[in-house]
């Protein structure tokens, strides 16, 4: 049995996570433009790409809360500051926030969802745990790479690498320092794996 919005715990888990997404977001695109200033520019735009994701979890969860319209919702959270340029920290720190979203945070909401009655608020919750389980990943991924000093290196001499600004592709254990079509700087170049839509490269028309 549901019980009322107004006065369930599932009203403040939501503005929580509101915050939190909100947060998560303005963190990544800060986190993009430090990126964008070491000329890291794949990094970059894994930033934006995440943060964009965070704005559109922020979004579902502020439509869950149309029902507390008028009202203010006092919450008490803890966010984290990692305020700092230097990119490996900002990797790891967002893996870690990632990490316990995933892990604690959505799961701990979608169950006092359930057991409040707010069904669509628990699915939710899941779900979005579940995308905040694949950033985890991906920061690790990243962090993983830049921490070995493999942003820009592959032990595979096949390896292919993709340069964002012109869309070259080189092959090697390393991209170009600059790319010979457009002349971008090495920062442009990433696995060509990572890149959104490449695998559509090979469907015949």
């Amino acid at each position: 049995m549901q019980i009322s919005f107004t006065e369930s715990q599932t009203r403040i888990n939501l503005m929580r996570a509101f915050a939190g997404e909100c947060q998560s977001r303005q963190r990544y695109y800060q986190a993009a433009l430090t990126a964008q200033q070491q000329k890291l520019v794949g990094l970059e735009r894994m930033f934006r790409f995440t943060a964009e994701q965070e704005e559109r979890h922020a979004m579902v969860f502020w439509k869950l809360l149309k029902e507390g319209t008028g009202q203010d919702i006092d919450i008490s959270a803890g966010f984290p500051a990692e305020v700092t340029e230097e990119i490996q920290k900002l990797l790891d720190a967002s893996e870690r926030e990632e990490k316990k979203e995933f892990s604690v945070v959505y799961p701990d909401f979608a169950r006092i969802a359930a057991d409040e009655g707010f069904t669509e608020a628990a699915a939710k919750f899941r779900m979005i745990a579940d995308i905040e389980n694949s950033h985890r990943a991906r920061f690790r991924y990243y962090g993983e790479l830049y921490r070995s000093g493999m942003l820009f290196r592959s032990n595979d001499t096949e390896q292919c690498w993709i340069c964002l600004n012109c869309g070259h592709i080189h092959k090697g254990s390393e991209p170009p320092q600059e790319c010979p079509v457009c002349r971008a700087e090495q920062g442009y170049f990433i696995r060509r794996e990572e890149a959104a839509f490449t695998s559509c490269d090979t469907v015949s028309a």
